[in-house]
């Protein structure tokens, strides 16, 4: 046999790029993933404690998680009905009438804080924003079902009991559960995930069948090594109720990885970057003070105690320290040396002129790991009209997707609960709910109405909604909710009561709305008008003027074509949007 030249293995694929272990810059890089249960919910604990405290401690941590509250929760997110009529058959006034009644009897149930919060302290919508902060800081957040006593001002027994993440965890190790034993995982040293004798597998305290389902929920009385002399106590909550289906508990987060049973906190990936820039600036701001105090320093030849001058300090108010060979820094102080003693001070360099740059570079960093641009983390809008604009529309597509998620995981459900106890107790008549899957589903569907994104530019903006109109490219509807977050309908009403008001007030006149401070109102609302500059607007104003005193017909034979007319530019922009009375 020809022996062969031996030639060593070749590097192959992501070999030469990620995955080399051969390059300079890559050798030290040795690392392992596991599971999510591994790689996750073992160091949950940890990220929880680290997160809370750069929101008490650290400003920028603290604006990231409030940015997310205020702009995807904001004031509440509103219920606003909107069932499949073609399903149920309804007409689009019976469709009307049946969605202003629920959401008359939700805001009966939900504007009350002691008729939804299980502890009285929260209404509905305060309850959203409680969600919207604590999810994000603890990465997921729960609202226990429970039932109350109904009574003639509140007859609905829904209540909503939210609880931290915290409390729901894995029991201890070492005893029986009354359905099943717990058998620990020795390669986890802070065993969060355990597996019980009837194939069940708890992940920090979500308990899952053996498809991967999750089936319970180990909620305990007390929080990790909370020593007040209670003993923790663990209790079994099903997922869903056996008889009806409906959740028992609600679990509130977002994915990152499949297999996930528990969030991660929104700040794990830059916790490190915010601790080192709050200490960064504590530095900063110590060194500035320092370096601010008016502080002399005699030397004397003679003893210290033999100076005319007090020491540091007020002489009503304790010394900080009264050890002679310490020192003290203050405004307007005098310290005496000893003989021989002398003082060196650096030369004055803070604040850093670089500071500003520094920390913004770095929360430019941050911000594009939170999905946040720097202007908006910062609240320090000094780019241009168009980058700021883009920054905004940019943020807004995370609000609007985590908007997504907490009415999908909070508002709906609870939507559900309690649209379910209406039905059964008669107050809202929904003929199939209780009996049909696909009429039940038509009768739940619904939007959440949050704060709009707001306007950089109100004139530009506004002037965009009405060619989106003009071109079929969106709604009246869905224009008055992306600009102040109103519904189209209530903006009409509204206006119909204020121009009856005007018109009183102006002491009557035609209902055409032509006379002055009368906004006119076209019943169709789908005729095209004319746009009207405001160099034209005041032509029109004088023709308007013009009318023949006689009542005698014009040149033409015709009418004055300008009685009806809009009276100005505005005019035109408000009926666009549908308004008048």
């Amino acid at each position: 046999m020809k022996k062969g030249k031996f030639s060593a293995p070749q590097a192959k694929g992501y070999s030469h790029g990620g995955a080399s272990y051969s390059k300079r810059a890559m050798r030290g890089f040795v690392v392992q993933s596991g599971s999510p249960s591994e790689d996750i919910d073992a160091n949950n604990y940890t990220l929880r404690q680290r997160a809370r405290i750069l929101y008490q401690s650290a400003p920028i941590a603290t604006a990231a998680l409030k940015r997310q509250r205020t702009n995807i929760v904001g004031p509440g997110l509103r219920l606003k009905a909107t069932i499949d009529r073609d399903v149920l058959g309804f007409t689009p006034e019976q469709a009307e009438e049946w969605q202003r009644h629920v959401q008359r009897e939700f805001a009966l149930w939900a504007d009350d804080k002691r008729n939804c919060d299980a502890t009285g302290v929260n209404n509905f919508y305060s309850m959203q924003q409680l969600v919207a902060l604590s999810w994000p800081m603890s990465g997921d957040v729960f609202a226990l079902i429970k039932r109350g006593r109904r009574s003639r001002l509140c007859p609905y027994s829904l209540r909503l009991h939210l609880i931290e993440a915290d409390r729901v965890r894995t029991p201890e190790v070492g005893g029986a559960l009354p359905y099943g034993t717990v058998q620990s995982n020795p390669l986890l040293t802070n065993l969060t995930a355990v597996k019980l004798s009837n194939g069940h597998y708890i992940y920090d305290g979500v308990e899952v069948d053996a498809s991967g389902a999750i089936v319970a929920y180990h909620v305990a009385n007390t929080y990790p090594f909370q020593y007040d002399g209670e003993l923790t106590e663990f209790t079994r909550v099903e997922a869903y109720g056996r008889r009806s289906g409906l959740p028992n508990i609600l679990h509130i987060m977002d994915s990152e990885r499949p297999e996930q049973y528990r969030g991660v906190p929104y700040l794990a990936q830059v916790i490190e970057p915010l601790l080192q820039l709050r200490r960064y600036t504590d530095a900063e701001l110590t060194a500035a003070v320092v370096q601010s105090f008016f502080t002399a320093f005699v030397t004397t030849e003679a003893g210290g105690n033999e100076m005319p001058y007090n020491e540091v300090g007020n002489p009503m108010e304790p010394e900080v320290s009264k050890d002679p060979n310490e020192y003290e820094l203050g405004a307007g102080t005098i310290n005496i040396l000893e003989p021989g003693e002398d003082i060196k001070m650096a030369s004055s360099t803070h604040p850093n002129s670089g500071f500003d740059e520094f920390v913004r570079a770095l929360c430019e960093q941050i911000g594009a790991a939170l999905e946040m641009p720097a202007d908006l983390l910062l609240m320090s809008f000094n780019s241009s009209y168009s980058a700021s604009r883009a920054a905004l529309l940019e943020a807004w597509k995370g609000f609007r997707m985590r908007r997504e998620w907490l009415a999908n995981d909070f508002c709906r459900p609870v939507y559900e609960l309690w649209l379910t106890e209406a039905v059964a107790s008669g107050r809202v008549q929904a003929p199939g709910f209780l009996t049909d899957p696909l009429i039940r589903k038509a009768y739940l569907q619904c939007e959440w109405i949050g704060p709009s994104q707001g306007q950089l530019d109100p004139t530009k903006e506004v002037q965009a909604a009405i060619s989106a109109i003009d071109n079929g490219l969106s709604t009246r509807e869905a224009e008055a909710i992306k600009l102040n977050g109103s519904e189209y309908a209530s903006n009409v009403d509204k206006l119909k009561v204020e121009n009856r008001l005007l018109k009183e007030a102006a002491g009557g006149g035609s209902s055409n709305g032509s006379q002055q401070g009368q906004i006119p109102f076209n019943e169709s609302r789908n005729q095209d008008w004319e746009e009207i500059s405001p160099e034209e607007s005041e032509d029109v104003d004088e023709q308007e003027g013009s009318e023949n005193p006689n009542g005698n017909e014009n040149q033409n034979g015709n009418e004055n074509e300008n009685a009806n007319q809009p009276r100005s530019w505005l005019r035109s922009l408000q009926h666009r949007f549908g308004w008048g009375g």
